[in-house]
């Protein structure tokens, strides 16, 4: 979905127009059609980086948009890989190069400094959960036996990070709990750590966030749960393990034993302007409670996805996932 859209629809007023869909009387839900403009080299607007996008399945339409610091092109340097999965609620048309993630990318790439790799998904209802955990994974294997000379000249693939926004962050956590049980297959890729940026998890039972934050003008409430309901696999509900991560945490003893093995770190980002900090919060504890490697970075103000519209936010967001990735 543009940017556009996204700012000039209120949620709280039309929820179904603010995720560029339209849901008729009969429940049946229609997409406008998507034109997807692909092109292997990015025009030059950004002296910093360079960008280049690259088909991973043409069938599933899955491409990813490659960015690197240009101060590192003619050189042997090597530069940690960030694997970047964006947001959306799995259900809003956002791709690698939706106009707002540019900066985005370039300040990370910029400041950590690293190489970002920004990997599309396919959408709900259309495909439901797990396909986006599918298509990231695949992007992952992708990835390790690429023939891309840029990726094999200047990303460290032993030092990669999987960095997620809001649905994308969810994807993070959730993705990498799949690949750290089979980490060995995925070599020369090794990756190090999960960075959850407003992770998009859920639950039947309201946060006391959520519901200070019931109509909030980003992330309200009747979007999240709209978003949900397209999003689960048909008769799920929100304690469905994808959406409230403390239903398996409780459950499974062992569920972040591999993670620890691999001596992965964790960590979780968020404000307390978002609706989701809760969650964060909830999920962080319990995470170090289970011994896991975490660092957490929660602010005063914002508001969800707030880095897209603050530089100033996001220069302190780079700066943050810098300390992480270069410790």
């Amino acid at each position: 979905m543009s940017d556009q859209i996204a700012m000039s629809i209120d949620p709280n007023v039309d929820p179904y127009g603010c995720l560029g869909i339209i849901r008729n009387t009969d429940d049946c839900i229609i997409r406008p059609q998507i034109f997807r403009s692909f092109s292997s080299t990015i025009p030059d607007n950004d002296f910093s980086v360079f960008m280049k996008d690259l088909v991973i399945n043409s069938t599933k339409d899955m491409w990813a948009r490659i960015v690197i610091p240009r101060e590192v092109l003619n050189s042997e340097i090597k530069l940690p890989l960030v694997v970047y999965f964006h947001g959306g609620g799995f259900v809003m048309a956002a791709t690698v190069d939706t106009p707002i993630l540019q900066k985005f990318y370039t300040t990370l790439a910029v400041e950590i400094p690293a190489i970002i790799v920004s990997v599309d998904y396919r959408y709900a209802p259309e495909n439901r959960l797990p396909a986006a955990y599918d298509d990231c994974v695949e992007s992952l294997y992708w990835i390790k036996n690429t023939a891309n000379e840029l990726l094999k000249k200047h990303a460290d693939l032993s030092k990669c990070f999987l960095l997620g926004t809001s649905a994308g962050g969810n994807i993070a956590y959730n993705v990498g709990l799949r690949v750290a049980e089979v980490s060995e297959c995925l070599k020369p890729l090794e990756i190090k750590g999960l960075i959850l940026h407003h992770a998009f998890f859920g639950g039947n039972e309201r946060t006391k966030s959520e519901l200070r934050l019931v109509r909030d003008k980003i992330l309200p409430l009747n979007v999240c749960d709209i978003m949900w309901e397209l999003g689960l696999p048909i008769g799920s509900d929100r304690d469905h393990p994808y959406c409230n991560p403390m239903v398996e945490i409780r459950s499974n003893e062992n569920l972040f034993d591999q993670m620890k093995i691999l001596g992965w770190r964790v960590l979780v980002i968020d404000c307390d302007g978002d609706p989701l900090i809760d969650r964060q919060i909830e999920v962080t504890k319990m995470l170090k409670e289970k011994g896991v490697q975490v660092v957490d970075s929660f602010s005063e103000g914002g508001f969800h996805g707030c880095e897209f519209f603050d530089d100033v936010k996001l220069k302190d967001m780079a700066l943050v996932v810098k300390e992480f990735v270069r410790a």
